[in-house]
């Protein structure tokens, strides 16, 4: 419910406007000088690809943006007051990203994202007071970057099936302790974070859905191994997450002991609200695919014309079905299996991207001829695919519409049993 105080709408866009002016380059005038993030090589990767000093340095720019932002009440704007947000409507917040797309942001990094999106929600739905004012705010302020940790080898997908252990140790020096041993896998961004949102299992005695638990693990912690995984197209921005004895106070579980799942299932719905949006563009888009056919002569082809109006319209259906999921979303507080929508078709649509621009380059997506923007396409031809399966697999994706959306029967389930006598 937003607060009854809330801006009228003209007062509300003249007070965005009036900041984003104060803190940020219009977009136009950076086009003009050449620098705008639209014209950065990367934008055509679809995960960074970027040596760790350059990571950084845009990953200071991003968090100067959002302090800043954050100190002038435009951070969480649709989470209520009580969570640490502003507590206004879809509408106010579908206001301030229109005015913001006119100005110069800086292109957003996976990490920012999950930071700010996905963890400082997390903790600020599920979290105590305290954690709320000491965490929280920190990650929506990007004072703390923070990590997720969820996959494993033996539990993407099937997420609910994780082995990371969590047992409780009474000999901490606060009083109880959770020592916590396992590994997790595709963990964007954690050689930058300074926290984990963890799952571990801390009940193997009941369904395996019932038996996680949440935690916020410091990544500087003794018994925390961080390894770079080297992805096809260049890029090293994943890694394996390895947790040896690893020893975390209860201060730092969020949630109770086996909410583990409720919050993964709000911190992934998130994360498919999040999919295909924000400041920083995931891969080629349309607008490069239509240069690219200009650049090459090919828009008089009746053939091309047709490949290039389907992608235009897929990328129109996106955009209003992201808008419309991100309004129901705020409107509700936590965003619904309605957040599958966006997921899926921003990955379709990226994987359609590549096709057409692998189309029209031919033979020479292959090389670097030096040709200007065409073996950049490779980054976005290797990427696509790896997005099928971040934050959650297609497969997935198209269950959780039909099942909770569509209402269709369930899949059958021959896993309600303990955890601890399902095959190993």
């Amino acid at each position: 419910m937003s607060r009854p105080d809330a801006p009228d709408m003209d007062e509300w866009r003249t007070r965005v406007r009036q900041w984003l002016a104060t803190a940020l380059r219009p977009r136009r005038e950076a086009e003009a000088t050449g620098d705008s993030p639209d014209r950065l090589p990367a934008d055509l990767a679809v995960f960074h690809n970027l040596p760790d000093d350059e990571e950084r340095r845009l990953l200071d720019r991003c968090r100067a943006y959002h302090r800043a932002r954050h100190n002038a009440g435009f951070q969480a704007l649709t989470l209520p007051r009580e969570n640490g947000g502003q507590g206004l409507t879809a509408a106010h917040a579908a206001v301030f990203a229109e005015e913001e797309s006119a100005f110069d942001v800086p292109p957003s990094t996976e990490l920012i994202s999950v930071t700010v999106r996905l963890v400082a929600m997390a903790v600020s739905l599920f979290g105590t007071p305290e954690q709320r004012e000491t965490y929280a705010r920190a990650f929506l302020r990007t004072d703390l970057l923070a990590c997720q940790l969820f996959s494993e080898p033996g539990a993407g997908s099937d997420l609910a099936a994780l082995r990371t252990r969590a047992r409780q140790d009474g000999e901490g020096e606060g009083g109880e302790d959770w020592v916590i041993d396992g590994q997790k896998v595709w963990t964007s961004g954690a050689q930058f974070a300074n926290y984990g949102l963890l799952l571990a299992r801390t009940d193997p005695d009941v369904v395996k859905q019932a038996g996680i638990t949440a935690f916020l693990v410091p990544m500087d912690a003794p018994g925390v191994e961080i390894r770079p995984i080297r992805q096809m197209s260049g890029g090293a921005s994943f890694n394996e997450v390895f947790l040896s004895g690893v020893r975390v106070p209860d201060a730092l579980r969020i949630g109770s002991p086996g909410q583990g799942w409720e919050v993964a299932n709000a911190t992934l719905a998130f994360e498919r609200t999040a999919s295909g949006s924000g400041n920083r563009r995931k891969g080629g888009t349309f607008t490069d695919v239509l240069a690219l056919a200009r650049s090459l002569g090919r828009t008089g082809d009746p053939l091309v014309r047709q490949r290039l109006a389907d992608l235009y319209v897929r990328t129109a259906l996106r955009a209003a079905t992201v808008e419309r999921v991100a309004r129901a979303s705020a409107a509700g507080g936590r965003p619904g299996p309605e957040a599958s929508l966006t997921k899926l078709m921003a990955s379709d649509l990226l994987t359609r991207t590549g096709q057409v621009a692998t189309e029209l380059l031919g033979a020479r997506i292959c090389a670097d001829t030096g040709e200007p923007g065409t073996f950049a396409w490779t980054e976005h031809l290797l990427g696509a695919p790896g997005y099928r399966l971040a934050g959650g697999t297609d497969q997935i994706q198209r269950n959780l519409i039909g099942e909770r959306v569509l209402k269709l029967p369930g899949e059958p389930r021959v896993d309600r049993v303990p955890f601890s006598e399902l095959p190993g």
